[in-house]
């Protein structure tokens, strides 16, 4: 089993890489020093909440959104299903899912007016 500082430190690597960021640029950023960063991504450090904020800052999220999806949901339904299967997805892709989604909707909407 995973450890938290290791899903942690997954976590951040994949939205540092959306959002098109070297550990370098993010340690920039983010005040703290590049070795850490990386330390950080391979689950090296317990890192302190006052970094992980500068994280969060630096990636332009919340620490909720960071903290957001690191543990699977214990009950599994539809919702936790899509939910899940967006999370292993590129940020584009999740975009272009909820456009699908959304349209989709739409049509289902338009189908059900009156005439």
């Amino acid at each position: 089993m995973m450890r938290l500082v290791e899903k942690l430190g997954n976590r951040i690597r994949l939205i540092r890489k959306e959002k098109g960021l070297s550990q370098e640029q993010l340690a920039e950023v983010s005040g703290l020093h590049t070795n850490y960063i990386g330390a950080i991504e391979r689950g090296e450090k317990n890192v302190t909440v006052e970094s992980l904020e500068k994280v969060s800052l630096g990636l332009g999220i919340t620490m909720d959104e960071l903290f957001r999806y690191i543990d699977p949901m214990l009950q599994k339904d539809e919702l936790t299903t899509l939910v899940e299967l967006l999370n292993e997805r590129s940020e584009s892709d999740r975009k272009m899912a909820l456009s699908l989604l959304s349209q989709v909707f739409q049509w289902e909407a338009e189908k059900h007016k009156m005439p």
